[in-house]
C-alpha cells in the first residue's frame, strides 16, 4: 500500500530529477545551455511518466510540465521549477512549527506591515472590502476559532487575500506554511483571491511556489 504524501513525492521527483541532470552533465563533460537542460528534462519527465517511476499523485504536474516544455522549451525553465520545489519543500520539513501559531505569527507580521487583518467577521456570502489600496486577508471567523486546536491547524484554512502574491507566499514561508495556488472563482470577497493552508502542509497539489 503506498502511503506516500503529495508532498513526499513532489519533493522526490524534484531531487532526482535534479541530480539526474547533474550526472548527466558530468557525463558530458560540458556546460549545458538551459534550452539543453529543458530539453534533458522534459524526456527525463516523459521516460519517468511512461515508467510510472513516481506515484500518480504527480502524474498531472508531469503531463502539464511536458507539455510547457514542448510549447515553450527552455522558457519553461524545468530546472529552476524543480529547484523551487525542493528549496520550499525541504523549507517546511526542516521548520515546521505547530502551524496554528505560525499562522498566528504571520497574521501578526503583516498587521504590523499594515496589512488590513479580519478574522472576526463570519463569511457566509460575497462580500466587499474597502481597503483603499491595502494589502488585505480576511478569514472566516468560525474556521479561525474552529479549525485550530491546542495550537494545531486541525482543519484547512481559507485565506482570502488582495496583495502581491510573491510577498504573501515569502512571509507564510518564513511561519513554516505552504500557501495552496491561487484562486480567483472561490473567494468571497470581492477584488480577493483564495489561498488554503492544510493542516500538516498537507497540501493535495503544488503550492504556490516562489519565483
Amino acid at each position: 500500500m503506498n502511503s506516500q504524501t503529495y508532498n513526499q513525492v513532489v519533493l522526490e521527483l524534484a531531487i532526482a530529477g535534479l541530480a539526474d541532470l547533474t550526472a548527466s552533465a558530468q557525463t558530458k563533460k560540458a556546460q549545458r545551455t538551459p534550452a539543453q537542460e529543458s530539453h534533458f528534462l522534459c524526456n527525463w519527465m516523459v521516460e519517468s511518466l511512461k515508467e510510472k517511476r513516481f506515484s500518480k499523485l504527480v502524474a498531472d504536474d508531469l503531463t502539464a510540465w511536458i507539455r510547457l516544455a514542448r510549447s515553450q522549451g527552455a522558457g519553461a525553465e524545468l530546472k529552476h521549477l524543480l529547484e523551487r520545489i525542493v528549496y520550499q519543500y525541504q523549507a517546511i520539513e526542516k521548520t515546521e512549527p505547530a502551524l496554528g501559531i505560525g499562522l498566528n505569527a504571520m497574521l501578526e507580521e503583516l498587521k504590523q506591515a499594515q496589512w488590513l487583518v479580519f478574522t472576526d467577521t463570519d463569511i457566509t456570502a460575497k462580500l466587499k472590502l474597502d481597503g483603499d489600496g491595502q494589502s488585505s486577508l480576511v478569514i472566516d471567523a468560525k474556521e479561525f476559532s474552529q479549525h485550530i486546536k491546542d495550537d494545531q491547524l486541525i482543519k484547512p484554512i481559507n485565506l482570502y487575500v488582495r496583495a502581491d502574491e510573491q510577498q504573501l507566499t515569502r512571509i507564510a514561508l518564513s511561519h513554516g506554511l505552504l500557501l495552496s495556488q491561487s484562486n480567483k472563482k472561490t473567494s468571497l470577497i470581492k477584488h480577493h483571491k483564495t489561498y488554503r493552508i492544510y493542516p500538516h502542509n498537507q497540501q493535495p497539489a503544488l503550492c504556490q511556489l516562489l519565483a
